[in-house]
């Protein structure tokens, strides 16, 4: 494996006493707080194999509800985040779940507000890194290393080339690409991460697009 910075080894500065347990469940929240675009009003958060066992003595579940609060790894108020949480009017509970996954720090989130929900499951990978695998039903690979967008929309011809014209257009280089679907002609997700953040000009063009059901972005 080969590693970019010491930082990718050590983990970033943080607080608490995990990279893995720690910094890399704050991204996850974080992770999640960017996709859902706003403050969610509830979190459910279902924790497995080793967050499930020391979430609490490792601070994983106030490193999540400070992602979910939009506080980066370093913030003091991670410490307070249950606190916070209920000073935003936001209700956190955490299920310890006995079932075993495919890596063993993996939370699976569900959050939402009035207006609507989603799910997702991340996994801790070390060093203060996390991944989305799974959002929504669908599987993916999103790091957030680098900014992404994530571009949901109807399995049909011409939805991927209209949305990749216009990047090209406006010189934005992708980094890495990837269409997933559940069931041919029905909704599908492109999940793409690019060497810059997306002026908001372009999220703008790109939901209009034919067959686009909804663009979102998320920042390293």
């Amino acid at each position: 494996m080969k590693f970019r910075s010491v930082f990718d080894i050590i983990g970033p500065v943080m607080i608490g006493p995990s990279s893995s347990h720690t910094a890399g469940a704050a991204r996850i929240g974080k992770m999640a707080r960017q996709l859902f675009g706003r403050q969610p009003k509830w979190a459910k958060v279902y924790l497995y194999g080793s967050f499930a066992k020391t979430y609490q003595g490792h601070g994983t579940d106030v490193a999540i509800i400070g992602g979910l609060l939009d506080y980066d790894t370093f913030d003091d108020r991670i410490k307070d985040a249950f606190h916070f949480a209920k000073e935003a009017g936001m209700e956190v509970e955490f299920i310890e779940e006995e079932g075993s996954s495919d890596h063993p720090n993996t939370a699976r989130i569900k959050i939402g507000d009035d207006e609507g929900d989603f799910e997702l499951v991340g996994i801790s990978i070390g060093g203060g890194k996390a991944e989305i695998t799974e959002l929504n039903g669908f599987e993916l690979r999103l790091s957030g290393g680098s900014p992404a967008i994530l571009v949901m929309h109807n399995d049909r011809y011409g939805a991927i080339a209209s949305v990749t014209k216009v990047l090209a257009e406006k010189e934005i280089n992708v980094g890495h690409m990837e269409v997933v679907r559940k069931e041919q002609g029905k909704d599908a997700m492109m999940v793409i991460e690019t060497d810059q953040v997306i002026p908001d000009e372009v999220m703008q063009r790109l939901s209009t697009c034919d067959h686009i059901l909804q663009v979102v972005t998320i920042a390293e």
